[in-house]
């Protein structure tokens, strides 16, 4: 509809017009209102503790260390985004041991490898978001982000939308991981 005074869009109910372009993406509301999310920081609610529990294909990981894993993240900003976490319940990073920062930092340094030889990114975010203030989805139990990039491949929409087109299933990107890594070794 068109303003017939100004010729300007007219958005009858649904805010003003602007010049901001939408991707609809709605399987992420289930994230938004909270699904997956812990209802305390308590370790049996950690979904990051009860993921090594399942099978490596149905809980989306891609390799086991003896300290850590790397697990494909369940709403991921690229594909082929994944999360280094510690084996253990805690929420910072200075409460690591020695062994296993030098296990986040090595399956980081893999992961980077792996993806790129599999994937071939320009780039990649890494990082951790401690507490929810920061962040952090799941605060209570610290994990490392590994975002490949590609030039081009994003704007302003993922880190103020928290919204992403993924060209590829979870499964199908964790099969090429996993494959990839055991490779790796």
């Amino acid at each position: 509809m068109v303003d017939a005074a100004t010729g300007d869009p007219r958005q009858d109910g649904v805010g003003e017009p602007d010049a901001f372009q939408r991707l609809w993406t709605p399987h992420r509301i289930r994230y938004i209102k909270g699904e997956n999310k812990p209802a305390s920081s308590d370790e049996a609610d950690c979904p990051f503790c009860r993921i090594p529990q399942l099978d490596d294909a149905d809980a989306l990981i891609v390799h086991r260390g003896e300290l850590a894993y790397v697990v494909l993240n369940l709403y991921p900003y690229n594909a082929g985004h994944i999360l280094v976490c510690p084996f253990r319940h805690t929420a910072d990073y200075t409460d690591l041991t020695s062994a296993e920062t030098d296990e986040v930092a090595a399956l980081t340094q893999q992961a980077m490898r792996v993806v790129r030889r599999v994937t071939s990114p320009h780039g990649f975010n890494i990082g951790m978001n401690q507490g929810g203030v920061a962040g952090a989805g799941i605060a209570a139990h610290l994990h490392q982000h590994v975002v490949p990039r590609w030039g081009g491949d994003s704007n302003f929409l993922p880190v103020i939308g928290h919204t992403k087109a993924m060209p590829q299933l979870l499964e199908d990107t964790r099969e090429m991981l996993a494959e990839a890594w055991d490779q790796e070794d």
